[in-house]
């Protein structure tokens, strides 16, 4: 199995690698997946403006980033010591500071909570929610996201390969884990748009049985990868969409 390493980082800054369990910027083969969940990311900080924000098994870093850069304060909190010094040296900024603490005992009250692609690693997801929702001043938010199960596992099969998944979701599922620790939820779906839209139709007519007999496949990916915007994704609300077509929900909880 490959092993890849961030590239280009700032003087002091180390690298992190890819395992799998967290998504990287800076790694030339993760920027499809770094993209769909900085799409996400954006999408909520334009709703954070004056808010005191937690972001929940932060990781990298990167996503705290974005939301400091609306809110009026953001604290990234992972439990990995490697992640935590990392984000701690590479991000910085007057509203943004990074706690090492596991978000099941973290305690510190906030206008809004974000807890993207991470509660399909728990082992008590419930009790974490309801944690989250004890954080929440009045009228505060919490944003969660996770995986579509119909689209992340192969086709037939009953989840996907990630070892570091515990439990992967329908949109019913995770909806109803959701509802069962807050009054108000609303339920997202995340598609894409774009270029990977039409990439969408181009394999509907065949393109996986072309590219190969035209020997494109590693140049063409090469350039299509890297060119992967977050713009290339787009959050649609239900029951609008259908979300059992979605790549992954977000879910908007209040009460």
């Amino acid at each position: 199995m490959p092993v890849h390493e961030q590239r280009d980082q700032p003087t002091g800054v180390p690298p992190l690698m890819l395992t799998g369990e967290r998504t990287l910027p800076d790694v030339p083969e993760e920027n499809y997946w770094f993209r769909r969940h900085l799409a996400v990311y954006e999408w909520i900080a334009r709703r954070l403006s004056g808010m005191r924000v937690l972001d929940m098994a932060c990781g990298e870093g990167y996503g705290s980033a974005v939301l400091a850069s609306v809110a009026a304060a953001v604290v990234g909190v992972d439990a990995n010591a490697e992640a935590h010094e990392h984000a701690r040296l590479r991000y910085r900024a007057s509203n943004l500071r990074f706690e090492r603490a596991l978000l099941e005992s973290f305690s510190e009250p906030a206008d809004a909570v974000v807890l993207l692609q991470t509660i399909e690693h728990l082992s008590d997801p419930a009790r974490a929610l309801g944690h989250l929702r004890s954080l929440l001043r009045a009228g505060g938010v919490a944003f969660v996201s996770t995986p579509n199960v119909l689209t992340l596992a192969p086709k037939g099969a009953l989840r996907s390969d990630n070892p570091w998944h515990l439990r992967e979701y329908r949109a019913q599922e995770f909806e109803r884990l959701c509802r069962g620790c807050f009054a108000s939820v609303e339920m997202y779906g995340l598609f894409h748009a774009r270029k990977l839209r039409l990439h969408e139709y181009a394999l509907r007519l065949g393109w996986d049985a072309l590219h190969p007999r035209l020997r494109l496949t590693k140049p063409f990916y090469e350039r299509f990868t890297a060119a992967i915007a977050a713009s290339d994704f787009t959050l649609r609300a239900a029951p609008a969409c259908g979300l059992e077509r979605a790549l992954d929900f977000l879910a908007v909880c209040r009460g």
